[in-house]
């Protein structure tokens, strides 16, 4: 297996170990109803204000960071992120900053993909 295509798997095993947490929060509204091509208004209306708002930095569009809360429980981060027409193009069990990170990496490392891109989305 080449360097690449390792890089490749590291990150979506880090992604994948955050699924765990969707057995627990799956009646969050946010985990529960927010899909793909969402907008933003739908995603407010859902969700409420987002604890913070950011502009993407390896692709074009924004992200807002929720923080999830059930009794018992550690508070869990979840983002929603919008593509530069501003639907919903990704959300998982972690920060808007900690996605970028991920993509960031994804990118370093896979220079050889060419027009395949590697773009996390």
């Amino acid at each position: 297996m080449n360097k690449s295509t390792c890089a490749l798997w590291l990150v979506l095993a880090a992604l994948a170990g955050c699924s765990s947490n969707s057995s627990l929060y799956h009646d969050q509204p946010l985990v529960a109803k927010v899909d793909t091509g969402m907008s933003k208004a739908q995603v407010l209306q859902i969700g409420g204000e987002p604890g913070a708002q950011s502009d993407r930095t390896v692709v074009p569009g924004t992200c807002f960071d929720y923080m999830l809360t059930k009794p018992g429980q550690k508070q869990q981060p979840y983002m929603v992120s919008f593509d530069q027409a501003g639907k919903v193009d990704r959300t998982s069990f972690m920060t808007c900053a900690e996605w970028s990170n991920a993509q960031q990496k994804s990118r370093q490392t896979l220079p050889g993909m060419g027009g395949m891109g590697g773009s996390g989305y």
